[in-house]
């Protein structure tokens, strides 16, 4: 179903399939309105990054860190193909004001949270309206511009992402050492109301009206499923144990409600993730390649100001310009790749050349040590940002290019919510091993006749002003402790990247689509889900 055809007269039914593309000058209007909503959840993900160390600190739970993360990951994750779905029955408009008027209520009840439980809860609201923004968007961008021309266009979201994530962790880093944390959410209420009337203002696409039925059961399903799974990786394994009753009675529960999941969405007339898009390789292939993008991406988001802060020692402001390299890397790959990929109609290449760089970078990171010169660093995360930019966009577009229209909502959020699936369980895995390991580490290092230091060692480690206020030797044990344990974060990503690889090769690619082909993808290259969806 596409928002970007006008009714009919005559009492003809649409022709939900047929593009209804619109010129460049009308593009560039909705773009205004895209790039304004997705500006405010981009900047969110980067401003908080340099603000959990002394978030954690200040309530002293180190230990949920990957939780303030991992709930905003959570809802948006979950919601994502809700939101998807919902656009694709009632329009892209309202569900977009929607999700930016839920997002900016989770900001304030976060910028209000008193200890560390709230401000995960609230985090959650937050996310369940960042879920619609990133997805609505690129759903809208494939209803208005074909295939073959996205890439071009591309480049103003690079724009976008480039500009949040230069300003977040600086404005993030300047906000905490000044006023305090809790203003990285404040500052979200002037931008969101600005991107409320850009949104209000212009995004007016028209609509065709048909019957629908919203799948609330799968949403339901599928919420509980992502639930239970996390609950077990990041809270019940690493403080229960992963042969405890209650780990295995979450995992089992999302092994069923995840199978129940499939069933659901195969009996409803209108699921929220259309199961027959699976049926197409590049459609399926991409998916898969972008949760294992998601599930290595967040993990090194997170933990790289940790490290600049409690082993490099820098103020939140320093550790978000030195994350500087990682979004040179990101915007200097994402224009060109974009603009080639609109030229030549061909993308295959660059989701392999990614796995690659960012396989690489994280074998890098995990030789990271409390002497490591910044340089070295820097490099590393250049060559992360450089993989990453390679394939955020390019893999969305080549998706959407394998997919009847009428499901282009559904697609895109589809796509969207693998790829914060991943980000989300990444999270909570990294947040698991680094707990683990670090009082692992922390026993081979402080010698055998101090051992009993340990516990209060792996304490303290959970505020990084604990960590600097300890005196020598205990300072140089804990510090080491945390960057071996950081180490083995990054080494847990690489087999998953080394899967993307793979996937990468083995997804056949089919030529974009134009103007001139019509609502019919091209087949000249390799079949796609449209193919199997008939």
């Amino acid at each position: 179903m596409s928002t970007t055809e006008p009714a009919t007269s005559g009492g003809a039914a649409p022709d939900t399939d047929t593009p209804n593309y619109l010129s460049h000058k009308q593009i560039l209007v909705v773009l205004g309105g895209l790039m304004a909503g997705m500006f405010l959840a981009a900047l969110d993900q980067s401003i908080v990054g340099t603000a959990l160390p002394q978030i954690v600190s200040e309530f002293n739970s180190l230990d949920k860190l990957s939780w303030v993360v991992t709930a905003y990951l959570l809802t948006s994750t979950a919601s994502t193909p809700l939101w998807g779905k919902i656009s694709d029955l009632y329009g892209r408009r309202p569900l977009f004001i929607a999700a930016i008027v839920t997002f900016l209520a989770g900001s304030v009840l976060s910028a209000l949270a008193q200890n560390i439980e709230m401000l995960i809860g609230f985090r959650a609201v937050q996310g369940l309206g960042a879920g619609g923004l990133m997805s609505l968007a690129f759903a809208t961008i494939g209803d208005v511009i074909p295939p073959r021309e996205r890439g071009k266009y591309m480049g103003y979201f690079g724009a976008v992402f480039g500009l949040s994530s230069v300003a977040g962790p600086l404005l993030g880093g300047l906000l905490t050492d000044g006023p305090g944390w809790r203003w990285i959410f404040w500052i979200n209420l002037p931008i969101g109301l600005v991107a409320l009337a850009v949104v209000a203002a212009v995004l007016k696409l028209p609509h065709v009206r048909r019957s629908h039925k919203i799948d609330y059961l799968g949403a339901a399903v599928i919420t509980g499923a992502v639930t239970t799974l996390l609950l077990a990786i990041s809270w019940s394994g690493p403080g229960n144990g992963w042969d405890d009753r209650t780990t295995i009675a979450l995992l089992a529960a999302a092994v069923v409600l995840a199978v129940g999941f499939v069933f659901v969405e195969l009996k409803v007339a209108e699921p929220i993730i259309p199961m027959d898009l699976f049926k197409g390789r590049i459609f399926s292939g991409y998916a898969g390649y972008a949760f294992l993008l998601g599930f290595a991406m967040f993990g090194a988001l997170i933990f790289l100001p940790l490290y600049l802060q409690a082993v490099k020692d820098m103020s939140p402001t320093r550790s978000g310009l030195a994350l500087l390299p990682m979004i040179v890397g990101i915007f200097s790959a994402s224009i060109p790749s974009g603009q080639l990929m609109s030229r030549t109609g061909r993308y295959k290449v660059y989701p392999v050349i990614s796995a690659v760089l960012v396989g690489g970078a994280m074998v890098l990171l995990s030789t990271l040590s409390m002497t490591t010169p910044y340089w070295h660093l820097a490099t590393y995360m250049f060559v992360m940002g450089t993989g990453l930019g390679l394939s955020m966009q390019i893999t969305v577009t080549a998706a959407q290019n394998s997919v009847p229209r009428q499901h282009m909502g559904s697609a895109t959020s589809t796509m969207t919510f693998f790829r914060s699936m991943g980000g989300a369980i990444g999270t909570a895995v990294y947040g698991a091993v680094l707990t683990s390991r670090l009082k692992e580490h922390l026993t081979e290092i402080v010698p055998h006749a101090t051992q009993s230091m340990v516990d209060g060692l792996a304490k303290a480690a959970n505020s990084v002003e604990a960590l600097h206020a300890l005196k020598p030797p205990m300072k140089g044990w804990a510090l080491q402790g945390l960057v071996q344990a950081m180490d083995d974060v990054f080494l847990v990503s690489v087999p998953f990247l080394a899967i993307a690889f793979v996937i990468a090769v083995i997804t056949p690619e089919q030529r974009l689509a134009g103007r001139s082909d019509g609502a019919k993808p091209d087949e000249s290259v390799e079949s796609s889900a449209a193919a199997a969806l008939h």
